[in-house]
């Protein structure tokens, strides 16, 4: 897209997010994504309530009476998002295009986390690592981030969520809050580096999906393209068994994904690009608020 177009998608997606975040995540988001790192204040006596995992031992042994350590929380983050610019973010056959709604979804996480003066980071990955944005605050970061996630064209056409997290791992040491934001199809397998990544980050994962990657709609002969390998075929979609195999397909995978997060204990949302992203983010947010 040209110079003007794109400063236009910016500047509207800008407004867009910038409010989401401001008037409606804010709160939610501090809840959710609290600061992980705590510093030592003081010890007190033990009140009903505590939790007794903080009991200090040492002192109530000199006292007689149970004495607890008291924590200070580091409120600012470091954020990341781990971006998936794959060839199959370009699909869109119900709703916007899987990348529009990635960018919408990258904008608003970032504007929330600049509302709690978070440093926001990101990481483009295909095959490779295409692009990394090293944390940073300000709106001049978050607009640089905006315009790299509406008009960045990779390199590789791919999908290796295993190698993102591994680079994300071996880059920032510091514990960080991270989004792996992807439609998480046709990524080679990535069990265990999410898992290595979640004992040192605060992970979470957003799926965007397109409906039509859930099911073949009967039109008859169809040829069909790989946005990710190049590949070729033509497929008789007006076949019930054909139809029911992909449906098969589609269901083994997104039941293995589910199964990875979890065992990884990652939190998951999920949003069609039909659908509204900010009930999904709300959901996450809630969902992670309780936990905490």
């Amino acid at each position: 897209m040209d110079a003007n177009e794109l400063l236009k998608k910016v500047r509207k997606i800008e407004i867009k997010t910038r409010g989401l975040s401001r008037n409606i995540f804010a709160g939610e988001y501090h809840s959710a994504f609290k600061g992980r790192g705590m510093t030592f204040s003081e010890v007190r006596e033990y009140q009903y309530g505590d939790d007794i995992r903080d009991i200090d031992w040492n002192v109530t042994a000199r006292h007689n009476r149970p004495y607890v350590k008291v924590y200070e929380e580091e409120r600012e983050l470091t954020v990341m998002l781990l971006v998936d610019v794959s060839g199959s973010r370009l699909f869109g056959a119900e709703g916007v295009e899987k990348r529009e709604m990635i960018a919408e979804i990258a904008a608003t996480l970032a504007f929330s986390a600049s509302q709690n003066n978070d440093k926001i980071g990101v990481i483009f990955f295909s095959s490779q690592i295409e692009k990394f944005i090293p944390p940073k605050k300000g709106l001049k970061h978050i607009l640089y981030i905006i315009r790299e996630l509406l008009d960045f064209k990779p390199a590789q056409q791919g999908t290796d969520i295993g190698g993102a997290l591994k680079f994300l791992t071996d880059a920032l040491k510091k514990r960080c809050t991270t989004f792996i934001i992807s439609d998480f199809i046709n990524a080679i397998p990535y069990r265990q580096p999410l898992s290595i990544a979640s004992r040192k980050h605060d992970v979470t994962a957003v799926q965007v999906y397109d409906r039509r990657d859930t099911v073949l709609p009967s039109v008859g002969l169809m040829r069909v393209r790989d946005l990710e390998n190049g590949g070729e075929c033509w497929v008789d979609t007006s076949s019930k068994r054909v139809r029911q195999a992909y449906g098969k397909w589609w269901y083994e995978r997104q039941q293995q994904m589910v199964e990875t997060v979890n065992h990884c204990g990652v939190d998951l949302a999920t949003v069609a690009t039909d659908e509204d992203y900010v009930k999904a983010l709300m959901g996450l947010f809630k969902h992670r608020g309780v936990k905490q």
